[in-house]
Order: structure tokens, then C-alpha cells, then sequence
């Protein structure tokens, strides 16, 4: 799969790939896309929801929430790769299936850069197995294994 410089430049690419918005979508930008994996980043803002109670006067980004911007870019590579694949797929969204052997390495903080370098590493069954690496200022904030498995999209009524 060769780059495609417009889903790098567009906003819109992002939100069409998965279901998540402001205040839960942790993905800014598209840096690099390859058939090997994705890598996203997201700047976290001083005043995003969560920092009033997770450590106040000291805010941190909660761990979860980072596991989260990962995952999310492992969704938006996952959706991808089925936008040239079979009709039925494109009708599916992708959700996390699990996660394992996460390790938290080191804390970010407001206003902080993030990278999220997710790996594929294979596909079994229709769960999409992934690799996570999240950098601040390059330096290795989380690392964690997760599995991408996809349902049917929920209309809501």
C-alpha cells in the first residue's frame, strides 16, 4: 500500500476511518503510513477533560488514555487496509479485542507531543494484531501488544 498524501492532509480521513470524536479522539495528524504500520501523533492540551481530576495541580495523561490514542491509530490503519478490501468489510468498524504486556514507562504531561508508532504484525481470524510504541519528545512513553477485531456498525436510533 503506497502512501496516499491526501489521508495524510485531511482531517476529514481521519474521522471517516473510525467512529471517534472530540473529546475522545486522540489523533491529529497522520505522519507515516506504510503496509508495515502507521504512525500518528496528537498534542494534548492544557485543558482536555480529564486533567481536572487525574493528579490535579500536578495533571498527568492518564495511562488508559494513552493505550487509547495508540489503539485508535491501530483503527484508523486496520480501516484502512479494509477500505480495498471486500464490500462487506467497509460495513464493519473496528474495537479493540485486548491488550497485553503494556508498559508505562515514563508520564506526559500538557501540552506534550505524542507519537503513536503502531506495527501490524498479523492477522488471524479476523483479529488484526498490533504492536504499540508511544513516544513523548522521543522518548518511550508506553509501550503494549493489542488485538483489533471488528463488528457490525450500530446505527443509533
Amino acid at each position: 500500500m503506497a502512501n496516499d498524501e491526501s489521508f495524510f492532509d485531511s482531517r476529514a480521513a481521519i474521522l471517516a476511518s473510525i467512529p471517534h470524536r472530540p473529546p475522545f479522539l486522540f489523533i491529529d495528524q497522520i505522519v507515516e503510513w506504510n503496509d508495515d504500520g502507521i504512525v500518528c501523533s496528537y498534542r494534548f492540551k492544557p485543558n482536555e477533560y480529564f486533567f481536572e481530576g487525574h493528579y490535579p495541580g500536578m495533571p498527568i495523561v492518564p495511562g488508559v488514555i494513552l493505550c487509547e490514542a495508540a489503539m485508535q491509530a491501530g483503527a484508523i490503519y486496520t480501516a484502512r487496509v479494509l477500505s480495498g478490501e471486500d464490500e462487506e468489510k467497509k460495513t464493519k468498524i473496528p474495537v479493540v479485542g485486548r491488550m497485553n504486556d503494556v508498559k508505562f514507562k515514563s508520564l506526559v504531561r500538557p501540552g506534550q507531543l505524542i507519537e503513536e508508532h503502531v506495527v501490524f504484525k498479523e492477522s488471524i481470524a479476523g483479529a488484526y494484531i498490533f504492536k504499540a510504541k508511544i513516544l513523548c519528545e522521543g522518548k518511550l512513553a508506553v509501550s503494549f501488544d493489542f488485538i483489533v477485531t471488528l463488528i457490525d456498525k450500530i446505527e443509533e436510533d
